[in-house]
């Protein structure tokens, strides 16, 4: 690894540490968010709901991903870090309390009796994958299995919808844009160096892989 890479993941680290320190604080109760998901769910609780804006793909999947990493999405969709008018619009109508119960809520859901992921995956990256794997260094933040992340507000990424995580990718690349985009200087520092090619087909290698996270369908009428 670079020296450029060893700094930002060092910085990585401290930021994930001091943010998952502030999120001990509220404590989220599973239960209490399941009452209030009904603006998550019209999106989230459809399997290949697809997102319109700014291009067509699907929506992430977010049952079973970490409590502290939605958590630190909403957040950041509520300051702004993150530039989506929708998310914006739901997170800032959260309390700190709801969006811990939230990401309780969806943290568990869909867990039960899920078989345990190896330790790498089965399925084997091409020798550009894997070359472009070791230029991000993904692996030191997200895992080797890629759902394993060091820090609990990291996402997990594997089986994540290869067209989400494409989207995704590029939002920290976009700059000047009040409505799209996330401010990560972080990501932003990873991300950059790479064509939107290599970023499709990082994504399209992780999607494919065995994860925990899912769509689980939920009802619109509770």
């Amino acid at each position: 690894m670079n020296k450029t890479l060893t700094k930002i993941f060092a910085l990585a680290v401290a930021l994930g540490t001091a943010a998952a320190a502030q999120a001990q604080g509220i404590q989220g109760d599973a239960k209490a968010g399941e009452g209030k998901v009904a603006m998550c769910i019209g999106c989230h609780g459809i399997a290949g709901y697809q997102s319109s804006f700014p291009e067509v793909y699907k929506v992430p999947k977010i049952a079973g991903q970490g409590a502290a990493y939605i958590a630190a999405s909403l957040n950041a969709y509520a300051k702004g870090e993150r530039r989506f008018p929708t998310m914006h619009a739901v997170s800032v109508s959260l309390s700190e309390q709801d969006i811990a119960d939230v990401s309780a809520y969806y943290a568990q859901l869909g867990q039960e009796g899920a078989p345990a992921l190896p330790e790498k995956p089965a399925r084997e990256p091409s020798a550009q994958v894997a070359a472009l794997l070791e230029k991000g260094a993904c692996v030191s933040c997200h895992g080797a299995n890629f759902a394993k992340p060091i820090d609990p507000s990291y996402p997990q990424l594997a089986g994540q919808n290869a067209d989400y995580l494409f989207v995704a990718l590029k939002a920290y690349k976009a700059e000047n844009n009040p409505h799209f985009g996330r401010s990560n200087a972080i990501m932003a520092g990873i991300v950059k160096p790479f064509t939107n090619a290599e970023l499709k087909a990082l994504a399209g290698y992780i999607g494919g892989l065995d994860g925990s996270i899912k769509t689980v369908a939920e009802s619109r009428w509770r």
